[in-house]
């Protein structure tokens, strides 16, 4: 016995391995996905040319507004209205920007919503079609006008 040393050595379990590599490639995932999500959307695309050149032929009539208050005490504010095609093309959809101010002429909501659409009916040539707009999400610095209605897109049928 004299002068025999035992070394022991300790390994680390494989499991323990394993499990250490689940939970920081999961973490990373955690962080990249939280990360992502709160990254704005990209912008829509800007209307095309021919969309551009289109946009003369199109016609919002009768537009008006409402405010009244929802079944849960909420204001909603309602646009109504119609829109003509007098050129000479079917359009399957068309978008329009709205956006409201408030007394300092500066943007507090832009939404793009969409007035013909696939779902709605698309829009001959010489067709005029009422639409409806519902926003209860308007900020309370509104200015109580009427929303700037911009065509943001057309997608011709």
């Amino acid at each position: 016995m004299a002068g025999k040393t035992e070394v022991q050595t300790k390994s680390i379990p494989v499991a323990a391995i394993v499990v250490s590599l689940v939970v920081i490639i999961g973490a990373g995932l955690f962080v990249y996905l939280d990360r992502a999500s709160r990254r704005p959307p990209p912008p829509p695309p800007p209307l095309t040319g021919e969309a551009r050149a289109y946009v003369r032929n199109l016609q919002l009539k009768d537009v008006d507004m409402q405010k009244h208050e929802s079944y849960l005490k909420q204001a909603v504010v309602e646009i109504t209205g119609k829109i003509g095609n007098n050129g000479d093309r079917v359009l399957r959809l068309v978008e329009i920007n709205c956006v409201f101010y408030d007394p300092y002429n500066q943007v507090v909501l832009r939404r793009r919503v969409p007035i013909v659409s696939r779902k709605i009916g698309g829009l001959a040539p010489g067709e005029f079609k009422n639409f409806r707009l519902a926003f209860d999400d308007i900020p309370d610095s509104w200015n109580q006008a009427l929303p700037q209605l911009v065509i943001a897109d057309i997608v011709f049928g």
